[in-house]
């Protein structure tokens, strides 16, 4: 019976685990080349807002998030912000860039990723989640079944709690994907 458990207490710490595993890692998603999607057959693209795409304190978009917008864009990507937030910033900041955006999102769980999914009738697998948090975004995208690009978060100074608390288990779970070789890096796909 002990070993019944034992075996069950391993398969879910796998999938635990796994769970926690991107499928790809940029410092910044600034950096990450179109090629990358392309080469993936990704056609959407849903970017987490807060330090991902822009910092908290950034209200507006910058000249750099809209040229980053316009060239998703021009190369025929579909960007939608999926934030965890409400939608008075976000709503405001994805106008100003002409995107959609979904609020509200209840990451690290998927059930809103997977309606939003099904609602525009996207493909989990023509789709992939940009984030800078191990705990909310890459648990939600892994769990939607989408790829997910792991990114490091563009300023910490001014993060809200819930995110400050997020940050004290990211950094050991960072640190042991990096140590066992599974954050890689988005170039190693082209």
């Amino acid at each position: 019976m002990k070993t019944l458990s034992l075996m069950g207490g391993l398969a879910y710490n796998n999938a635990m685990r796994k769970r926690v595993i991107p499928f790809a890692y940029a410092t910044s998603l600034y950096e990450v080349e179109l090629v990358f999607f392309a080469k993936l057959g990704i056609k959407t693209l849903l970017l987490d807002l807060d330090n991902t795409l822009a910092p908290y304190t950034e209200a507006v978009p910058s000249e750099k998030t809209k040229a980053l917008i316009d060239g998703f864009k021009k190369a025929g990507l579909l960007p939608i912000v999926t934030s965890n937030n409400r939608g008075g910033r976000v709503k405001t900041f994805c106008d100003a860039l002409g995107i959609e955006c979904a609020c509200l999102m209840a990451k690290p769980f998927s059930f809103k990723i997977r309606r939003l999914l099904k609602d525009k009738g996207l493909s989990p697998e023509e789709t992939m989640l940009i984030g800078d948090q191990i705990e909310t975004d890459v648990k939600a995208g892994n769990g939607a079944h989408v790829r997910v690009l792991l990114t490091e978060p563009l300023d910490t100074s001014h993060e809200p709690f819930t995110t400050v608390i997020n940050r004290i288990f990211d950094r050991p779970t960072r640190k042991r994907l990096r140590k066992k070789g599974l954050l890689k890096p988005w170039r190693e796909f082209l």
